[in-house]
Order: C-alpha cells, then sequence, then structure tokens
C-alpha cells in the first residue's frame, strides 16, 4: 500500500513540474513579446511628431512595468520550482 501511495506522489510531482515549465515558458514568452513591442515603440518615438510623443512614453512606462513584473514572476516559479523539486 505505502509503494501505492509514493508511486501516486511522484506522479503528482511530475505532474507540478511540468505545469510549472509550462507556466515558465509561457511567461518566458510573454516578457519576449513585451520587449518587441517596447522596441517598436522605442523606433516608433525616433519619427514621431511631438504631439505623439506623450502618448508612446505611456506605452513605454506601461510595457517597462510589465516587463518588470513578468521577470518578477518567472524568478518567482524559478525558485519555487527549484525549492520543491
Amino acid at each position: 500500500m505505502a509503494e501505492i501511495i509514493e508511486l501516486r506522489e511522484r506522479q503528482a510531482a511530475r505532474a507540478r513540474a511540468q505545469r510549472r515549465r509550462t507556466d515558465h515558458q509561457s511567461l518566458a514568452e510573454a516578457v519576449g513579446l513585451m520587449r518587441d513591442n517596447l522596441a517598436a515603440v522605442a523606433e516608433l518615438m525616433r519619427s514621431a511628431p511631438e504631439s505623439a510623443q506623450p502618448e508612446l512614453l505611456d506605452r513605454v512606462e506601461k510595457l517597462t512595468a510589465m516587463i518588470r513584473y513578468g521577470i518578477r514572476m518567472m524568478d518567482e516559479a524559478g525558485d519555487g520550482a527549484a525549492g520543491k523539486a
């Protein structure tokens, strides 16, 4: 009976680890996309008229905040995965 319980616990641990890997991969893709968008906005600012720059700066601030948050989430997910594996 103990072997069955141990097997189930191992299977559950593997499933949790797989979910963490998938979550981390999704976060990494999202952060990469936001970085690409940030680069595009920075390029737009070069040629944008002065009247459009406040809106573009607002986009830069929002994207930067979201990137920081995403990186922080990836770091926390990585720490949690290392601590539980």
